[in-house]
């Protein structure tokens, strides 16, 4: 506002000055000349005040431009640290996505290893297991070798056992039928040795013993010359424990496969006693 005024200062002075010069030519006076003069340093004072404020135009042009260009420089500047805030971030993101699939991928292969562990572990116990039945069964066999060894033959082990129970000695033959099927699991007498060891149990009034005794008789020597005797006396035992209905049937097949024996006749005359039919039931 004050720049405004300066020209209308300006104005009214000038106008006086050429009021001065046109008044009557009698001479310039004193206040004239001192209006110039004033007039002289209002355009001095003007001219130095037009300077001062292009001066301070440029100043303020130079500092708004350089405001500027700073403002841009901070604007790029924070752009950047954004973008590489962003790729920073992007980089951690991919690298925790590949750290994340190498754990699971450690994950899957300890899953892995430990199943093959397992099996490998069951496979050796196993392995363990058999090594050391077969250094039981081993060790069985050489016991078994070494008592065989020392066991009498099997004729004289049978014989003094047969002796033994013809004479009365049940608990001897007992232990000597027990050693002969021990030593002579396979051989022929073996039959005989249970049925025998049955025939103890029997008149020791053991009737369940004796049942498994004469059944491992028919079951392992089915045609020895004790299997007759030995359904018989399976039949009479089961009589023995209340059981009618499977110890009749028992001689009903002693009568059906062994028809004309000696223990088809005992079977024939028990059956007759107990009111029972001879003809075995159907299965």
């Amino acid at each position: 506002m004050k720049f405004n005024r300066i020209p209308f200062v300006l104005a009214l002075f000038l106008t006086s000055f050429f009021t001065v010069w046109i008044a009557p030519a009698y001479g310039a006076s004193k206040e004239i000349i001192e209006l110039q003069t004033q007039v002289g340093q209002l355009q001095q004072q003007m001219t130095q005040m037009k300077q001062s404020f292009d001066e301070r135009m440029g100043v303020m042009k130079n500092l708004l431009e350089q405001n500027t260009d700073a403002a841009n420089k901070v604007t790029a500047a924070i752009n950047g640290l954004q973008a590489s805030i962003n790729k920073q971030a992007q980089d951690r993101a991919a690298q925790v996505d590949q750290i994340s699939g190498q754990i699971q991928a450690l994950n899957d292969t300890m899953d892995e290893l430990k199943v093959r562990l397992a099996k490998l572990s069951k496979q050796f116990e196993d392995m363990q297991a058999a090594q050391q039945s077969m250094a039981a069964q081993q060790s069985q066999a050489q016991q078994q070798a070494q008592a065989i060894a020392q066991a009498p033959p099997p004729d004289v082990l049978y014989n003094n056992a047969l002796r033994d129970y013809n004479g009365g000695k049940n608990d001897l033959a007992a232990q000597e039928f027990n050693d002969y099927i021990k030593f002579y699991p396979n051989t022929d007498l073996s039959g005989n040795a249970y049925f025998y060891l049955a025939e103890i149990q029997f008149k020791a009034g053991d009737y369940q013993k004796a049942v498994a005794s004469y059944d491992l008789v028919l079951q392992n020597f089915p045609s020895g010359n004790k299997a007759a005797a030995a359904q018989l006396k399976k039949g009479f035992a089961l009589l023995e424990l209340g059981k009618e209905d499977e110890g009749t049937q028992e001689l009903k097949h002693v009568i059906q496969r062994y028809p004309r024996t000696n223990e088809a006749t005992q079977a024939r005359e028990r059956l007759r006693k107990a009111g029972a039919g001879t003809a075995p039931k159907s299965h």
